[in-house]
């Protein structure tokens, strides 16, 4: 009985993956690695629809440009255990994978390919070939892209939990810097602490900069706008913990803080500061 090439690798796709998976390296990283039943099974079964989709190629020649797959590689790509993975191991897995195609095609000929010419049999390697250099292609560029979207929504979120706001009664709240400051932080810094001391009807906030060992000229602008922006919207402005590289570089700047209550520590601010901080 004659079976096309394309009801032939239909046949074989879930065979495709199992033989996939069985010829994984023992010392495989990343998502290949993985020991886990769990994600033992999404990787097959993610492996396995994409050769549905790709079996598709021998019955559609517009397979790549098709949602189903679109939908797959947006899937893929924003899985956390492939955005943990090296790409080139990704890679070379795809190339694995066109290895068993051009394996099960040489099968398919041994067994049903009495009508094909060396013409037919180079064709089809090509178009295994071909297409399977487009998908890495394709999953490069969109695994980069979601790579620097990871990056950046992580970096926002270090920079907000990095930054907190301490509410310590209804109308007194402390900042407590720490760590580096550059320009990225500092406008996150002076957008969310405005905002919460605006939401929150803060009367007197205390920026504690002890825990900071250099800012830069132009963080040291944003902290002066920090305090401004605050004036802005009804909150004085307390400091404490400034080291005398930060006193310094502000000197330089020309940004004085005479108008401000400032204290050594955070605990002599607190055991100290009445509140009553000078009006400006």
């Amino acid at each position: 009985m004659y079976v096309t090439l394309y009801d032939f690798f239909k046949s074989n796709a879930e065979s495709i993956t199992e033989d996939w998976y069985a010829r994984l390296g023992m010392h495989k990283g990343g998502v290949y690695g993985t020991e886990d039943p769990d994600e033992i099974a999404t990787l097959k079964e993610q492996n396995l629809r994409f050769h549905h989709i790709f079996i598709e190629l021998f019955n559609d020649e517009s397979v790549l440009e098709d949602e189903t797959f679109q939908r797959w590689l947006d899937e893929v790509t924003s899985d956390e255990a492939h955005l943990n993975t090296l790409l080139p191991e990704v890679v070379e897995e795809f190339l694995n994978n066109q290895q068993i195609y051009l394996d099960y095609l040489h099968t398919y000929l041994q067994h049903h390919g009495d009508d094909f010419t060396l013409n037919d049999y180079q064709t089809y390697i090509q178009k295994i070939t071909d297409t399977f250099q487009r998908v890495v292609v394709l999953y490069s560029k969109k695994s980069q892209q979601k790579s620097k979207q990871f990056i950046l929504a992580q970096t926002e979120l270090i920079n907000e939990l990095s930054s907190p706001v301490i509410q310590l009664n209804h109308d007194i709240s402390l900042l407590p810097l720490v760590g580096e400051i550059n320009t990225e932080r500092a406008k996150v810094i002076v957008s969310n602490t405005i905002k919460f001391c605006a939401e929150y009807e803060v009367t007197c906030l205390l920026v504690d900069l002890s825990g900071v060992s250099h800012i830069d000229t132009m963080v040291a602008s944003q902290l002066s706008e920090l305090i401004q922006g605050l004036r802005l919207i009804g909150t004085r402005t307390s400091l404490s913990g400034i080291r005398p590289e930060i006193a310094q570089t502000a000197v330089q700047l020309g940004i004085k803080f005479t108008s401000y209550n400032i204290y050594p520590s955070i605990a002599q601010a607190l055991a100290n500061l009445d509140f009553t901080t000078i009006d400006v």
